[in-house]
């Protein structure tokens, strides 16, 4: 018979056994596990029936007392957008872009800080001052960025809204040390079905044929340039909107100044049609216009006249590559080509608005060299009917500038590029001045 003394050491050996065996194991694979499981459970009863008495289990096996109910955080219980249509779709979208550029007049300096530093300005190139050195400027105001949604009305029809911002404000902080720029409006509106309601491009101008560029606007000599508030309805191909109306006029003998006039009590008119083909497309815009100027005091002035301009752009497709081009010419056009580069009207002696006829056109190349590498090739030019008896020798009579572009795509969505411009700004006393500019971007989109 067994002793009692034998009995517990043996006992205290089958616990160290099992003890060992699960520390030995404790990192072995599943099948594993399950086999010591059934090992330990024979080896526990043969050491029971031995004893008479049950196996003392070494902690990792002991029976642990039931786990506590998990506490759960309540759950969010309402739509992080909650005043938006069921179903709505959000869009953020927009990229990320440094411009360094490089910069020489020969005619004088542009100011620091002013927006013709940053980007292609006709109006701000020097005349009839002394040559002076390069200057270099780098900023990422052209950043974008985008916000939407896209839903549908109860009949199905789609509805969209967009707010587009990007850094061309005022600035907040000095390049001493922060660079930090205030955000600037660019877009803002509903559409549904056939109406657009809120800030876009105007419909006088033919976004689709911008090229591609290193510079915030590229052709800016011949292209129509103007975003502000509107109505527009959409019916296919064809476009009509009534939009913000504003009044730039040139003061009698002063061709340098100007008055921007809000007395508009009628709103600019525009309709455009797109003509698509195999080839491309053809689009045709008209404007309409009021031009108004009212003040009071000492010498009021108050007159109305109105004026009507025509553009016509398009885009050729030759495979990969494509020509793209827009003429603009009427009266009192302006506001709205080379971001008001000449005045609409100027005032006559007679103190009535004389408007002030113009012209402008620009042509681009697109050549793609393969998948990656394309580039395009320039040419913009502006010219102005001014009376010189009534605006004096100082306004502006014509722009023309050449640029060539490369660009590369590093990887998807993002892109590298350089661009290579000359320009020249012509004034109505013959004098004029140039500016050479080599500029160099990284961009990426999202």
């Amino acid at each position: 018979m067994t002793s009692f003394a034998s009995r517990t050491r043996l006992r205290h050996a089958a616990a160290a056994l099992l003890t060992l065996f699960i520390m030995t194991t404790a990192h072995a694979q599943t099948a594993k596990e399950l086999e010591l499981e059934a090992r330990i459970q024979q080896l526990e009863k043969l050491v029971s029936e031995l004893t008479g008495k049950p196996v003392p289990l070494p902690p990792a096996l002991a029976p642990s007392a039931a786990p506590a109910t998990p506490q759960v955080a309540a759950l969010q219980t309402q739509a992080i957008t909650p005043n938006a249509q069921p179903g709505t779709r959000f869009l953020f979208t927009g990229y990320i872009k440094l411009d360094t550029l490089f910069s020489k007049y020969t005619d004088g300096e542009i100011a620091d800080g002013t927006a013709g530093r940053d980007f292609y300005l006709p109006a701000t190139i020097p005349v009839g001052g002394a040559d002076e050195d390069a200057d270099a400027d780098a900023h990422v105001k052209q950043s974008r960025f985008i916000f939407g949604t896209d839903s549908n009305a109860p009949d199905g029809s789609p509805i969209s809204s967009r707010l587009e911002v990007d850094l061309f404000g005022s600035a907040l902080g000095d390049e001493r040390a922060t660079n930090t720029y205030g955000v600037l409006l660019r877009q803002a509106y509903v559409q549904s079905k056939h109406w657009l309601v809120g800030q876009s491009w105007s419909n006088f101008q033919d976004v689709a044929a911008l090229p591609e560029t290193a510079d915030f606007i590229g052709p800016t000599d011949g292209t129509v340039f103007v975003r502000q508030p509107q109505l527009r309805y959409i019916r296919g191909p064809l476009t009509i909107s009534a939009e913000n109306p504003e009044t730039t006029v040139t003061p009698i003998g002063m061709g340098a100044a100007r008055i921007s006039s809000d007395d508009n009590d009628v709103p600019d008119f525009t309709a455009a049609y797109m003509f698509p083909q195999r080839w491309g497309y053809l689009r045709t815009s008209l404007l309409a216009r009021q031009l108004k100027l009212e003040t009071t005091g000492v010498s009021p002035f108050d007159d109305t006249t109105y004026t009507a301009a025509l553009s016509v752009s398009g885009r050729v497709n030759f495979g990969a590559n494509d020509l793209r081009f827009m003429v603009t010419a009427g009266d009192g056009i302006g506001r709205y080509v080379g971001v008001n580069f000449a005045n609409d009207a100027v005032i006559s002696r007679d103190g009535r608005l004389r408007p002030i006829s113009g012209w402008a056109a620009f042509a681009a190349w697109k050549q793609s060299w393969n998948s990656q590498l394309r580039s395009t090739f320039m040419l913009s030019t502006s010219e102005y009917d001014n009376d010189v008896g009534l605006t004096g020798p100082a306004a502006n009579k014509g722009s023309l500038s050449f640029a060539v572009n490369t660009f590369y795509t590093l990887a998807p969505k993002l892109d590298i590029g350089v661009e290579l411009r000359y320009a020249e700004r012509e004034i109505e006393s013959g004098a004029d001045g140039s500016l050479r500019r080599l500029q160099a971007i990284a961009k990426y989109s999202f």
